[in-house]
């Protein structure tokens, strides 16, 4: 099986990789550091390096926190820039969000729509957060969309002072996208080609 893009003259121009949030501070010694961070953001930097390959639409996520006492992804801090690995080239789009969702009040929407995407795949941090509500507005807006999930990432939580590994946030929120959502693979699949996108 391959992954079913829509072509036109050889560039994959329907589809998109969003790049969510993958900010030194969700990465290892930062602020809200991420479980399973350094593979996530390994295999994040391989999509990164495939979809300009295959000229497939790259938009980078920056989150910038506004809120006072943030713990994270503060403006003007080291934590807040792009990972060093997620460096985006000369005119690859950085769009700055201040809410979970990555659509709301950036300019994502228009820029997907400009480019004629109707599918989106998507990978960063944090999954039960910023990967969640991206993908339901994604969803809502009429996008097709698939999960990477080993280039996501997750944190252990905390509620009614019980702690929730970040295995058992990660896992069951794949869990329940996987198949009635969005697509969910791995790495591997999307770049082997053995992934179906639509």
């Amino acid at each position: 099986m391959a992954i079913h893009f829509v072509k036109h003259g050889g560039v994959m121009s329907k589809t998109a990789l969003v790049l969510i949030t993958i900010q030194n501070d969700h990465l290892p010694r930062g602020a809200t550091e991420c479980d399973g961070d350094n593979l996530a953001g390994e295999n994040a930097g391989k999509l990164l390096a495939w979809a300009r390959d295959k000229d497939i639409l790259p938009v980078h996520i920056q989150q910038i926190s506004k809120k006072r006492g943030a713990a994270a992804n503060k403006s003007g801090t080291i934590g807040s820039h792009l990972h060093s690995s997620m460096t985006p080239l000369p005119g690859e789009i950085v769009l700055e969000k201040h809410h979970p969702d990555s659509f709301r009040e950036t300019g994502l929407e228009l820029v997907l729509r400009e480019n004629g995407i109707e599918q989106i795949i998507i990978a960063g941090m944090m999954s039960h957060m910023c990967i969640g509500a991206t993908k339901q507005a994604a969803e809502d807006l009429g996008f097709t969309c698939v999960l990477v999930q080993d280039a996501c990432a997750a944190l252990d939580l905390v509620f009614n002072g019980v702690t929730v590994h970040t295995t058992f946030v990660q896992i069951p929120f794949m869990c329940a996208l996987a198949g009635l959502y969005a697509r969910v693979c791995s790495t591997d699949e999307i770049i082997s080609g053995n992934a179906i996108l639509g």
